[in-house]
């Protein structure tokens, strides 16, 4: 069964995520957009809008104002704690800076 995070911590993790995070937000939302059938390219915006045990979801906006939805599930697999979220979400990046060819920052 999927593990759902209570109102705190989604709270906390996609405040911090869109607060901190919005250049992070759109180059995983690009990185992964193939896998939910979106060209890359078409992206212009990117929020996380939420997660769950199994993966995170960013709303993304399109350039002809459109949106829709990139999940792209953890990377480690299934997760049911607030720290494994960090590490998955930072491991999601460092994945999308792959595929995208992109030099990652390195990590605090």
């Amino acid at each position: 069964m999927t593990h759902l995070f209570d109102d705190a911590v989604l709270a906390g993790v996609l405040g911090h995520m869109n607060g901190d995070h919005g250049d992070d937000n759109l180059l995983i939302a690009r990185a992964f957009a193939a896998d939910a059938g979106i060209a890359a390219d078409r992206i212009v915006a990117s929020r996380m809008e939420g997660f769950d045990g199994d993966g995170g979801r960013w709303t993304v906006t399109l350039a002809d104002g459109s949106t829709a939805v990139v999940a792209v599930p953890w990377p480690g697999g299934p997760i049911d704690e607030r720290p494994q979220v960090r590490r998955e979400v930072v491991a999601l990046y460092d994945e999308a800076c792959r595929r995208l060819g992109v030099e990652p920052r390195p990590h605090a």
